[in-house]
């Protein structure tokens, strides 16, 4: 039985990216679904998420696992508390205090800086993160006791805004590029406020296409393998292109993409688009000059007669 679409999970704390992805595959498994290695349903997610962060996490069934590497890419939008006063090794509660600050900035202090952090800015990643340094991740040299210089990388802050403050905290929203680090961002806020802090709550309220709001609870998910229907869990494939345009083709056009061939002398601007048979995805297509090239082809049904 095929099955390609979306699960979108509301992700709890204390669940790691590739257990929630072991989880789909298990309910999919007890409903009756194929998860065998060699032809049964393939199973990926759209961004890692950590344990100590909950929200949204795309998880991709069948042919859309063809599109993970589009929601790496996408921007995304966060919740985080910055707890000020101490900062840990690993920017959040994970970690051991490494330094300290008595400063404990007020609300229009705090305003008054995020101006500096949003836009195009350089960001150093936290040194227990999945980066790769010299063929080894970032976080086992940290954890082996190596001093880990990161290195400084461009990222996009498309908007950042302070939601609530306390004696000691704030909580923020941020809208980000691929690559940005939360704790790294809420490092740098309390250094510019004269202070030390680190992350104690971190909440994923959108990536790419896909918001909050599409999101289904573990508890809904265990539900599938209890016999509930996946309708109201599963969204289509296409539900992760929506923020492209769609290229309508001919049945004969249909054929010729699925043969990974070039369509030529189309009318459409420049740019990326998913190309359709009628409902159905066929490809993502190039269109450059008039001419669509396929930069991954979609396997939902036969177009090929």
């Amino acid at each position: 039985m095929s099955l390609h679409g979306w699960i979108i999970l509301d992700k709890p704390l204390e669940l790691g990216s590739t257990q929630a992805v072991s989880a789909v595959k298990r309910n999919l498994r007890e409903a009756g679904y194929n998860m065998k290695l060699k032809g049964g349903i393939k199973v990926g997610h759209g961004g890692t998420l950590d344990p100590l962060a909950s929200g949204l996490l795309p998880i991709a069934l069948g042919e859309a696992t063809k599109l993970t590497g589009r929601m790496l890419d996408a921007s995304k939008t966060y919740d985080f508390t910055i707890r000020f006063g101490a900062e840990t090794s690993t920017l959040d509660l994970e970690g051991e205090v490494v330094a300290t600050s008595d400063v404990r900035p007020m609300a229009a202090e705090i305003a008054s800086v995020l101006p500096q952090f949003t836009g195009p800015i350089e960001q150093v990643p936290p040194a227990y993160s999945a980066l790769m340094i010299d063929g080894k991740r970032a976080y086992d040299r940290a954890r082996a006791g190596e001093a880990v210089e990161m290195p400084t990388r461009p990222v996009t802050i498309h908007s950042l805004d302070l939601l609530d403050a306390g004696e000691d905290w704030a909580t923020l929203r941020a809208h980000v590029s691929k690559g940005t680090y939360i704790r790294s961002l809420a490092r740098d806020i309390a250094l510019a406020l004269g202070s030390r802090g680190s992350v104690t709550m971190l909440r994923r309220l959108s990536a790419g296409p896909f918001a909050l709001d599409q999101a289904i609870s573990l508890d809904s998910l265990n539900e599938i393998g209890k016999g509930a229907p996946l309708e109201h869990k599963l969204l289509p494939l296409e539900a992760g292109l929506v923020d492209i345009p769609a290229l309508s083709l001919s049945p004969d056009q249909a054929r010729a993409t699925r043969q990974g061939r070039v369509l030529v002398g189309l009318p459409q601007p420049d740019g990326l688009y998913c190309a359709k048979l009628g409902q159905v995805p066929v490809a993502l297509v190039r269109l450059e000059g008039g001419s669509a090239t396929v930069e991954r082809g979609f396997n939902l049904v036969d177009v090929a007669e």
